[in-house]
Order: structure tokens, then C-alpha cells, then sequence
């Protein structure tokens, strides 16, 4: 029998994950640590890492641990299934405290992220970034690094 996740998984040592950008279950960076999560169960995470200090930054605030997240994985969820978990085992935040929640990482530039990350994205952005290319928000890191900006 084959594994549920081997179709809908990416192999991320062939293809990035989805942006942080992208929304799943009403979330910014939520696809983008199910990619990695679903990647790290097949062993197709290349050199990503999986329950990162990005992905906790959603689940911290989603109020959903990694064990949680990964489990209900494991089960092979589709992104829609995916997402209908999300919003029943996510904090019961307001609307308007997800929406600018989302707004405030979408908007968020370097020099508002704590300091550990500011000093470890100095030398990332350095090697990963490509030259001449401007960091205007967190998000541009990735998006630079991954070829979608």
C-alpha cells in the first residue's frame, strides 16, 4: 500500500515550499509548514528544516503544537482537509485578530523581528539573497531566495 502523502507531498530537495505569503486556514505561513512537514515525513525535506522558528511563529500563535500538526499530517490531509483542521484546532481568535496578525508578518520588515533573528538574517540575506536584490519585508527573504520575487 502506498503512502497517502507520496502524491501530494513536494520533494523539497527538487522544489521549494510554498510561500509564507500563502494562506492556508486563514493563516500566513501555514502552507508553507505543512509543505515542510509533509516533506519531512517522506524524507523529501532537503535542506529545509521543519518546525522552524518561522513555523512556530504560526503555531505559537495558532495555539497548535508541531506534535498536533504533524500527526494530523501524517494521516495524508489534503490542503483542504488541512485547512478545515487548522480552524477547528487553531485558537478561536477574532477575524480581525487573525486578519492582522496576518497583516502584521505580511507587512513586518527586519528591523521589528527580535534581535537573535535580525543578527541571523544579516548573514543568511548575504548568502542566500541574490545580489541587488532589496529586502523590504521578512517575507522577501524567502521569496528572493526561492526565485518568486
Amino acid at each position: 500500500m502506498s503512502n497517502p502523502l507520496q502524491n501530494i507531498t513536494k520533494d523539497l530537495s527538487k522544489e521549494p515550499p510554498r510561500s509564507p505569503r500563502e494562506k492556508l486556514g486563514g493563516y500566513v505561513i501555514a502552507a508553507r509548514a505543512v509543505d515542510k512537514c509533509r516533506a519531512e515525513i517522506t524524507g523529501t525535506l532537503g535542506e529545509y528544516h521543519a518546525d522552524c522558528p518561522l513555523d512556530n511563529m504560526w503555531l505559537d500563535f495558532a495555539g497548535i503544537t508541531y506534535n498536533d500538526l504533524k500527526a494530523k499530517v501524517a494521516e495524508g490531509a489534503t490542503d483542504e482537509e488541512m485547512g478545515t483542521w487548522i480552524k477547528e484546532h487553531a485558537n478561536q481568535n477574532e477575524r480581525i485578530d487573525v486578519i492582522k496578525w496576518n497583516n502584521s508578518f505580511l507587512d513586518k520588515r527586519l528591523s521589528e523581528m527580535p534581535d537573535h533573528l535580525q543578527e541571523y538574517m544579516e548573514d543568511y540575506i548575504a548568502e542566500y539573497v541574490p545580489k541587488g536584490k532589496v529586502v523590504y519585508h521578512f517575507f522577501d527573504i524567502y521569496d528572493y531566495e526561492e526565485g518568486r520575487l
